[in-house]
């Protein structure tokens, strides 16, 4: 245990997780009193923020007493205590530098009293705001960025997935003859293996796509199959269909740059298995650009999030274009649409839903928080399948990153779980010139 410090937090932090305080160990938290003003202007809303706004405000509640302005408050056994600072801040060293009395200079100012008046101490601010982060440091301020769930090992959303060479080819001879596979006891894998994961074995005469199955612990092959009119077109494809359409493996991450198929695979899996499943869910998370709120859009609530939902349309369209408009198939996807058993919807409007029966699929993930993710697994239901797609390095919430988004978060903490699987998928599929973008911009 080390000596005892003193953390401020931004406003920032608390929106990205509400339960926050529990974080910091024996250390003190103090509040400055224009966080919790920022706090009270984010109540109002159905998004995340909105909802850890009023979950902070209500534990603030319990834990408030007469002290919480000069003795601090008692935050449980164990953790330390958490103060509240009002008033006129004395700061010379920091209106000096920064003359505006704007939240962040005011969050500076308490930093900066808390240095001068417990100098044997550390005071540190917490901030996911980069910008602020470097005002700190330009006047001799600690700072750090909140990294209670930041993931440290990123190298898996860069590679492909695993090719084991020197196999011996009889093994593979033996996989190719039989559907139950092989005990995972016959290879001698120099890696651990992690359930479910997918990978090339090759040997120096055949070439095996493989999984490895941890309910009957086999090594399985992996075909390359069509699923409602849309082909695997690589290796990693074929791997995202393997898991995608097995019904024991509840919870899918795909993920990989932009044009690789991760949604329209998703899809194409979850309309192949319409007879396991009561419905299909299609959902992304709604980030306004330039940090506008939607309700400055015009109609209905249907109508201001139609343009956020439109990619998932254009995948279904894709679908849609390998059948003749007056197939039976096209004529399936209309109908499912018409009786809701095939929902596209903003991702805000199944908050508080039991997800029973339902094939669920979560486009855009890296732009949720790790809270985020975890309130949206919990409403799976019996018979319920969760989908995440998304792309690391195509975040547009601005306190989130590639080692503090909520896909990279479940990755790292469901990795070794048998209901989980994960694939990464590296080559882009959409036509030539968005893979060279995508390589070289």
């Amino acid at each position: 245990m080390g000596a005892k410090k003193n953390f401020v937090i931004d406003t920032n932090v608390i929106l990205h997780d509400y339960s926050c305080l529990k974080n910091f160990q024996e250390n003190d938290i103090y509040l400055p009193i224009v966080v919790l003003e920022e706090l009270d202007k984010f109540k109002k809303g159905n998004e995340q923020i909105n909802f850890n706004a009023r979950e902070f405000l209500r534990e603030l509640d319990l834990i408030t007493d007469d002290n919480l302005f000069t003795k601090g408050s008692s935050l449980g056994e164990g953790l330390g205590r958490l103060f509240v600072v009002g008033g006129v801040i004395e700061a010379p060293n920091v209106w000096q530098s920064f003359p505006e009395h704007i939240p962040d200079h005011q969050i500076l100012a308490v930093v900066d009293l808390l240095k001068q008046k417990k100098p044997k101490m550390k005071t540190i601010l917490v901030t996911k705001d980069v910008n602020l982060r470097m005002k700190a440091r330009s006047i001799g301020l600690l700072c750090e960025d909140y990294i209670n769930d930041k993931v440290v090992n990123t190298d898996v959303f860069e590679q492909s997935n695993e090719i084991f060479e020197n196999i011996n080819p009889a093994l593979i001879d033996r996989i190719y003859s039989t559907k139950e596979g092989l005990d995972i006891s016959e290879f001698d894998f120099r890696d651990i293996i992690h359930p479910n994961e997918c990978f090339v074995l090759k040997s120096d005469r055949n070439t095996v796509l493989a999984r490895y199955n941890p309910f009957t612990r086999t090594v399985c092959r992996v075909n390359k199959t069509k699923h409602y009119g849309i082909e695997p077109r690589n290796a990693e494809q074929g791997f995202a269909f393997e898991v995608l359409c097995d019904p024991q493996i509840k919870l899918v991450a795909l993920t990989g740059k932009a044009g690789t198929g991760k949604t329209l695979l998703a899809l194409a899996a979850a309309l192949s298995q319409l007879s396991d499943y009561k419905q299909i869910l299609l959902a992304r998370p709604i980030v306004a650009l330039s940090n506008k709120d939607i309700g400055f859009l015009p109609g209905d609530a249907q109508e201001k999030v139609a343009p956020y939902m439109q990619p998932l349309f254009d995948n279904l369209n894709v679908i849609k274009h390998q059948f003749a408009s007056n197939s039976s198939e096209t004529k399936r996807l209309e109908d499912m649409q018409k009786s809701n058993q095939l929902v596209i919807e903003a991702l805000a409007f199944i908050r508080g839903r039991s997800l029973s029966e339902t094939y669920c699929i979560v486009d855009e993930a890296q732009n949720l928080t790790p809270h985020e993710i975890k309130t949206i697994i919990t409403r799976a239901g019996e018979g319920t399948k969760m989908v995440f797609t998304g792309d690391i390095q195509q975040i547009d919430q601005p306190y989130l990153d590639s080692q503090s988004n909520g896909l990279v978060y479940m990755i790292d903490r469901m990795r070794d779980q048998n209901l989980f699987a994960h694939i990464n998928l590296i080559k882009g599929e959409r036509s030539e010139l968005s893979e060279l973008a995508s390589n070289l911009m």
